[in-house]
């Protein structure tokens, strides 16, 4: 069974709803997914947009969402999980320097929005508050799947 992730809100490569970003309630989206290795312990979860700030002419990917230690025993996250997230789910630190979630707000064009899921072979230690790369450099080794979904946000839409 292949590891895959959706949202009830957008189909991939899809615009993500209004609801969920800067122009409206910055609310997470719910998120599902199904066919986990039957070793995962964890899961973690890592958002992003490659297209900042001009798709264009694209300079920095900027985080939206870093999460981690969700239990092995879920399978989505409900909308709305991104301010403080699911009890004892680890929460890392956006680019806007805050924890949770951020949705999309880009300053110019569409851009895209990858929402990363990693199956983990371990429950992580306590980061406090990782960045992305403070995440990514503590799942190394520990890594057993991802899967992906991209949804597309453009201002004033």
């Amino acid at each position: 069974m292949d590891f895959t992730l959706d949202s009830p809100a957008f189909a991939d490569h899809a615009p993500i709803p209004r609801a969920h970003t800067c122009e409206g309630a910055d609310a997470s989206p719910p998120l599902r997914w199904s066919g986990a290795p039957p070793s995962t312990q964890s899961f973690a979860l890592i958002v992003d947009d490659p297209d900042a700030p001009d798709p264009r002419a694209p300079t920095a990917t900027w985080v939206h969402w870093v999460l981690y230690n969700i239990p092995a025993t879920a399978h989505a996250l409900p909308a709305n999980a991104g301010l403080d997230g699911p009890p004892g789910v680890g929460r890392g630190r956006n680019d806007w320097r805050r924890d949770g979630y951020g949705g999309p707000c880009p300053p110019i064009g569409r851009h895209r929005y990858f929402f990363t899921l990693f199956a983990l072979d371990a429950m992580l230690p306590n980061l406090g508050h990782p960045t992305k790369a403070d995440l990514l450099a503590a799942m190394r080794g520990h890594v057993l799947a991802q899967t992906q979904l991209v949804g597309t946000y453009q201002k004033g839409r």
